[in-house]
């Protein structure tokens, strides 16, 4: 069997655990768990990895709002052993070194990358390949940056392919119509993605019951992030973090 990990989801917002719909900031629902809590939650039913995004880095470049967030986070998650992933607002050496010295285990890029693809072998150049992934969001197939917000008219396989001949050798798909509303990951789409580029593929956006789970899984995918169901309670959280299988380490 593969190794296959979940993913739960800590997006920040004003210091805030929160979820937006469609990636849409005026759909945003807020829940009461404080950052801490909620990783600590997910690391006493199982999480091997947690995935942060931090919401007002990634929409209007104010990366410095849920910094004591980004840090409470890992005070829990590094002494327990869990690895963290953290997004948003991340676009230059200085940004990424920074969260990597916090202990954050792997950055992931999104604008960035579509904007200074350089950038993106560079910073593998130093800090190595498993340190970095990529965000690659999409609507209708196109990449959207920005906090999705901004359309590029970039083909989403076209852009995975360039990625892997700058040193990448994972990425985080969503598909931004399926993110936030329980409609199930749009597998397909993640599959393909995953043949054409030769990339290691991690779904999101969508999972809203068990089976969507065990269909990512099913399909051979290292991983799924999971968010608003994990929350509202539409899949058991236990159930969930028990299909993991040899999840990759730091």
């Amino acid at each position: 069997m593969k190794p296959f990990t979940i993913y739960p989801a800590i997006d920040l917002r004003n210091g805030e655990v929160v979820r937006l719909k469609y990636g849409d900031p005026s759909l945003q629902t807020t829940y009461p768990s404080s950052p801490a809590a909620a990783a600590q939650r997910w690391i006493d039913l199982g999480a091997s990895w947690l995935h942060v995004v931090n919401l007002d880095g990634a929409f209007a470049d104010q990366d410095k709002i849920n910094q004591a967030a980004i840090r409470s986070i890992l005070e829990i998650a590094i002494p327990a052993g869990v690895c963290v992933q953290l997004g948003g607002g991340i676009r230059d050496l200085t940004s990424a070194n920074a969260a990597l010295k916090m202990g954050v285990s792997r950055v992931i890029l999104g604008t960035i990358a579509v904007e200074k693809p350089t950038f993106v072998a560079e910073l593998i150049t130093r800090v190595g390949s498993s340190r970095v992934v990529i965000g690659v969001d999409a609507r209708n197939g196109l990449v959207h940056t920005r906090g999705w917000q901004t359309a590029t008219g970039l083909d989403v396989e076209t852009f995975a392919k360039t990625l892997k001949t700058n040193g990448v050798e994972t990425i985080i798909f969503t598909d931004i119509q399926r993110d936030g509303v329980g409609g199930g990951v749009n597998l397909g789409s993640t599959r393909r993605l995953a043949q054409a580029s030769q990339l290691q593929v991690i779904a999101s956006g969508g999972i809203h019951r068990l089976q969507d789970v065990q269909a990512v899984k099913d399909a051979a995918l290292p991983g799924v992030v999971i968010g608003r169901a994990l929350y509202e309670g539409t899949l058991d959280p236990q159930t969930t973090f028990a299909l993991q299988e040899g999840s990759e380490t730091c």
